[in-house]
């Protein structure tokens, strides 16, 4: 966690605004017909190293002890990113990247303020997690959208192409959802995993603000 902040504080610019790799990026550009096995491999990738997506996911599952919670958040988190994604480009909806991007940076600030007892202390309520987690993977899926509609893919093969990426991005997810599960429930072991909670979620928050700020300064000088 601790290391993805400041991977984010030392990342420019020009790397966090909707920048791929230069390899998958000449793939997209001179990408023709179905190319199922290397859209799977480029949507797994991008989640994989998908800080921001990943970030708000920590935040979900932090507090989640159940499989049947763990399962549900995500198949919320899921159908509202594919949902998204598949519509977005296949009705050519067209969203701006940095703004998307800055409000999926506030759903890792939200997601770390209600871990922190945030809405309950300074509102009295708590908005209902599993809506928002839905509706967060909404505007996760148009910043999935945003990367794909950039390079202008050939309508030959494209909803095949979408679904490879679609499925890409969930093998990517289960990935790292392992790996997150993992670490979490090693730390649950360890009587210092309250002052855990608190620091992690603290950061999460002061990430989400820097994605935000990031985004927005991209928005206003491009």
């Amino acid at each position: 966690m601790c290391f993805l902040v400041m991977l984010l504080a030392t990342t420019s610019l020009e790397v966090m605004a909707h920048g791929v790799d230069e390899s998958t990026r000449n793939f997209l550009l001179n990408n023709t017909g179905v190319q199922i096995i290397p859209f799977i491999y480029i949507g797994a990738k991008h989640m994989v190293t998908g800080y921001d997506h990943l970030l708000f996911l920590v935040g979900v599952l932090f507090f989640l002890h159940k499989s049947r919670d763990v399962l549900l958040y995500v198949s919320m988190f899921t159908l509202g990113h594919s949902l998204t994604l598949m519509t977005g480009v296949l009705a050519n909806i067209q969203v701006n990247a940095y703004l998307i991007d800055a409000i999926i940076g506030l759903s890792v600030i939200y997601k770390g303020f209600d871990n922190l007892g945030g809405f309950k202390h300074f509102f009295g309520k708590q908005p209902n997690p599993k809506q928002a987690v839905l509706i967060f993977g909404l505007f996760h899926g148009f910043g999935l959208a945003t990367k794909i509609q950039e390079f202008q893919l050939p309508s030959d093969g494209l909803a095949v192409n979408l679904l490879s990426f679609n499925l890409g991005v969930e093998l990517g997810q289960f990935l790292a959802l392992m790996f997150i599960l993992l670490a979490i429930n090693v730390w649950r072991q360890f009587d210092s995993f309250n002052k855990f909670a608190t620091a992690t979620n603290t950061a999460l928050m002061s990430a989400g603000f820097m994605l935000v700020g990031m985004q927005l300064t991209g928005y206003f000088v491009s």
